[in-house]
């Protein structure tokens, strides 16, 4: 198991443009990205009391959460995430879906999950049947990510950030969506052991700090 650090920093539209043009000339992008950027929408999962939600503004160290999540509307390769998070570390591992198990999951349609042979799926499953896990939100993004080999590095720039309300019909591309509470930019960056200086440095903005903005909670605020 690689538990990562990970930091984000909510920026500007200028900031954005500053490290644009910084992670350009130093980091690599992403070899999925299209023209340097790739749309990400997520069903976000959490129980009756809403722990995953309040468990992250009430700024709780050790949590967890599962999402379903497609890239560029592309409904060919889907992913069952969980993401695990403890003091400032991260972890995350995944399961394929196929279209149809998606639309089952959120759908509330589960029992097929009791015989997946998948080690993700089937912890997925005890959730929802012993936590009563339910579908909450869609949340649609545009990201532009960039690579640095050295240190495993991953920064990316998270903008245009929407949320769908009430619609958790994750499959349908005529879902309605609005821009989420403040919609701001959100720098991220990911290493393993070590960031190396060239990257510390280049993401520097002055007296940016860290933040606890998450897309799951800003997207909640509307329920």
């Amino acid at each position: 198991m690689q538990y990562r650090h990970e930091v984000k920093h909510e920026i500007s539209n200028l900031d954005m443009l500053i490290l644009r043009q910084r992670l350009r000339a130093v980091m690599a992008p992403d070899s999925h990205a299209i023209d340097g950027q790739y749309e990400i929408r997520s069903l976000y999962f959490d129980n009756r009391d809403d722990k995953a939600l309040r468990e992250k503004l009430d700024g709780v160290s050790r949590r967890e959460k599962y999402r379903i999540r497609m890239y560029n509307n592309d409904p060919s390769v889907i992913r069952l995430e969980r993401k695990f998070k403890c003091s400032g570390l991260g972890y995350k591992e995944s399961a394929l879906l196929t279209q149809a198990q998606a639309c089952q999951i959120a759908g509330g349609d589960i029992h097929w999950m009791a015989a997946s042979t998948d080690e993700v799926i089937l912890r997925f499953y005890t959730c929802l049947r012993n936590e009563g896990l339910a579908a909450k939100v869609i949340v649609d993004y545009t990201r532009e990510p960039f690579v640095f080999v050295p240190g495993n590095v991953r920064v990316t720039l998270d903008y245009n950030i929407r949320t769908a309300l009430g619609c958790t019909d994750f499959l349908n591309p005529d879902c309605i969506t609005i821009p989420a509470a403040g919609s701001p930019c959100i720098l991220e960056v990911k290493w393993d052991n070590y960031l190396p200086d060239v990257v510390r440095d280049m993401v520097q903005l002055g007296e940016r700090h860290g933040t606890a903005y998450s897309k799951y909670a800003a997207c909640r605020v509307y329920d």
